[in-house]
């Protein structure tokens, strides 16, 4: 396992973690004291599980065990897959503090912060699969497949 790989996979797992103390909160507020929960917190908690947690991981583990591009292949570039891996830590992090001082403070331009940092999230994720198309191919299988091997 390359050290990318260990970026994500580490990082999708910090992620899950804050996620699940945010869960905790979240249940202890509705549950115990009654107070309710501001859907800014709902969707904070949503992203980072899903995004920072889920999606980091999916990414993490598909570079680790995608074949390696071919030779030809001139959309991948580990540099750039770097790029997306610091794009969607930096952008999913902040995305989850804006939110929360945008409960504390409820200042309009948090809420741009907000959309700037959701709109990093679906580009980082956009040159991550731009940069992995080529390395979503059969290395070997459609031989098999052709032979009548079926899996």
């Amino acid at each position: 396992m390359f050290t990318t790989v260990r970026y994500f996979i580490k990082t999708s797992l910090t992620f899950l973690f804050i996620g699940l103390l945010t869960g905790i909160y979240m249940s202890v507020s509705k549950y115990i004291f009654f107070t309710g929960v501001h859907p800014s917190l709902v969707s904070a908690h949503t992203h980072l599980i899903l995004v920072g947690s889920v999606m980091m991981m999916i990414m993490g583990v598909a570079l680790w065990f995608f074949p390696k591009p071919d030779k030809e292949d001139k959309r991948y570039n580990p540099s750039l897959i770097l790029f997306t891996y610091w794009m969607i830590t930096a952008a999913t992090a902040s995305r989850f503090i804006f939110q929360i001082l945008h409960i504390i403070f409820y200042e309009d331009w948090l809420s741009y912060f907000i959309t700037i940092t959701s709109v990093l999230q679906v580009a980082a994720f956009g040159l991550f699969f731009y940069s992995m198309w080529g390395r979503i191919r059969s290395v070997g299988s459609h031989l098999r497949e052709a032979k009548g091997e079926r899996f």
